[in-house]
């Protein structure tokens, strides 16, 4: 392969290397926002059960209240009974103590639901303070490795130009200002393979000849379409398949 062309491909993988790390610390901050929002929404789980919780007590804590006024209302009306004179006044008192009745089992069964309302509740709230624990160890964990990983991909970036510095000075000036132009016009791809006849970056067919020629990998050929550096990586030769030969006797 042509030396210069050579280079130009290895000064391509370096800066596409260079363009991913720097493309992973960019997206720090939306990572960062994401284990926010993991939290966030841990955390108004967890408060809406508890909310919940709150409501399901006050409900229960207001029929208490009324079961108690109904109660007291049944345990006057038992001592009135005691002191009627009339069958008409007993009547009266029975038909009073018997909505008395009525609305405490009416009330004792809506204290009931409360209850059972309230398992399923503080299920809820435990299930959520349980996954809001996991979400914090878990977002901690993964923020640990986004400091490593920031780290790595800064020492990454480091070596990466200090490569990129030292080969570049020993490409020809005038390759390098045609790849590093060509770059700089297309999102930082200088150099494109050519497969099967076509540029594989913009997918336009080649000239025969040009793809004669880059198939050589002797000399700077540039794509006619978006005029990157071609190069062609030779398919490996397929192996012929091992005949067996029949044993002699």
């Amino acid at each position: 392969m042509n030396v210069e062309l050579e280079r130009v491909i290895r000064l391509q993988r370096l800066d596409s290397a260079a363009q991913d790390a720097s493309r992973r610390l960019a997206d720090e901050a939306e990572r960062e926002k994401a284990f926010d929002e993991r939290l966030d929404t841990a955390r108004a789980r967890l408060a809406a059960a508890k909310q919940r919780q709150a409501e399901n007590q006050e409900a229960r804590r207001a029929i208490e209240k009324d079961l108690a006024v109904q109660q007291g209302r049944l345990s006057k009306f038992r001592e009135q009974a005691m002191a009627v004179k009339t069958n008409q006044e007993y009547h009266a008192i029975q038909k009073e103590m018997s909505y008395a009745q009525g609305e405490v089992q009416t009330l004792e069964e809506k204290i009931l639901e409360r209850m059972l309302e309230a398992d399923e509740i503080n299920a809820e709230a435990k299930a959520a303070d349980a996954n809001l624990a996991a979400e914090q160890k878990a977002v901690e964990t993964d923020r640990r490795a986004m400091s490593d990983e920031y780290t790595e991909l800064k020492a990454a970036l480091d070596r990466i130009a200090g490569e990129r510095a030292a080969l570049a000075a020993t490409v020809d000036e005038r390759v390098l200002r045609t790849f590093e132009g060509i770059a700089r016009r297309r999102n930082g791809i200088g150099v494109a393979e050519a497969r099967d006849g076509i540029c594989t970056i913009c997918h336009v067919r080649l000239r025969p000849q040009v793809f004669n020629n880059v198939l050589a990998n002797n000399e700077i050929i540039q794509c006619d379409i978006c005029n990157r550096i071609l190069y062609h990586v030779p398919r490996p030769l397929a192996t012929p398949p091992q005949t067996v030969g029949k044993q002699s006797s």
